[in-house]
């Protein structure tokens, strides 16, 4: 419930604020930092947001490349969670065929977020973006 408001807050101060500030010199120190604190977060409640898409967004990449950042991080951080879960032997109640199917509507959203991040702007864009985590807040947040 916490990190769910954590997300709503985090989304409400995105779509009210500017811009992140930058963290100019202190990037080569914060950056592993930030990777291990959202690693801790992640092993902990299996999402991937926190701090790390703050971060992200405060090195004022643009959308393209903000999203390409964001796909690795998420990638990576999904690797290491099943790798995780694997050494706890949590995936043997996974039911494989269904994760399969999920996939489904997951690539058609990768393509279908492709082909919006060429037609919208880069405000639409960020406000599509801080939306989406507030309302996965909110589904953290009352479940």
């Amino acid at each position: 419930m916490a990190l769910g408001i954590v997300l709503i807050l985090y989304g409400l101060w995105g779509l009210i604020a500017t811009k992140l500030p930058s963290p100019g010199k202190s990037e080569k120190w914060l950056s592993p930092l930030v990777g291990y604190i959202t690693g801790a977060i992640t092993a902990a409640t299996g999402v991937f947001v926190i701090p790390a898409v703050p971060y992200l967004q405060s090195l004022q990449l643009n959308k393209n490349d903000l999203v390409q950042a964001l796909g690795l991080a998420f990638t990576a951080s999904t690797i290491a969670l099943a790798m995780h879960l694997s050494l706890d032997s949590k995936l043997e109640h996974v039911d494989y065929y269904l994760s399969a199917i999920a996939l489904i509507p997951a690539i058609a959203g990768m393509y279908a977020g492709q082909y919006l991040r060429k037609v919208i702007s880069e405000l639409t864009f960020r406000r599509c973006f801080f939306s989406g985590l507030i309302a996965l807040g909110a589904y953290m947040a009352l479940k």
